[in-house]
């Protein structure tokens, strides 16, 4: 199964777009967002997924009713068990939260957004994963990421580019 992670769209539709666009082409099966989609209209570009979409609410998402309403995010965290694989989503406001998800070793993936800054980094036996920002507006690099749990490995790629930004066997 192949799953897409994205995170911090905040309304820059044409980059969540072309996030779709490559989500399908990819065929992905899954579409994570970590949250900071930020008004209900994206369900204008979201609705052309291939792929169900499942996420989080950040902390830019206002209108959580509509969201909840067009999307169906009702929560701050996510467990999902996806052919064995643990994985906790969160958006990541508090660094404190997503260390204490981290270090409770509960969960293979720990997946989170918030800091616009795409990382995967190992902590005992769990990975960390942020794709980074869709909308390209803090770092200037939009990308998301790409978990393959057949082949057991995590990728970010750049949004724009195809090229590839970080990589981790599971």
């Amino acid at each position: 199964m192949k799953i897409g992670v994205m995170s911090d769209t905040h309304d820059n539709l044409p980059a969540a777009e072309k996030a779709v666009e490559l989500f399908n082409k990819e065929g992905v099966e899954l579409v994570i967002h970590c949250g900071d989609y930020v008004a209900p209209f994206v369900k204008k570009v979201f609705s052309k997924l291939k792929a169900p979409l499942k996420g989080v609410f950040g902390n830019n998402d206002g209108e959580k009713k509509g969201l909840k309403n067009v999307l169906g995010i009702e929560d701050e965290i996510l467990e999902l068990n996806i052919g064995g694989i643990k994985i906790a989503v969160l958006h990541g406001t508090d660094e404190r939260i997503v260390e204490a998800f981290v270090r409770s070793q509960l969960y293979d993936i720990v997946i989170r957004g918030h800091t616009h800054k795409y990382e995967i980094r190992e902590v005992g036996r769990t990975i960390l994963l942020n794709p980074g920002e869709v909308c390209g507006y803090v770092t200037g690099v939009k990308s998301v990421a790409f978990i393959d749990i057949t082949k057991r490995e995590i990728k970010i790629v750049n949004l724009e580019t195809g090229e590839p930004l970080g990589f981790m066997s599971i």
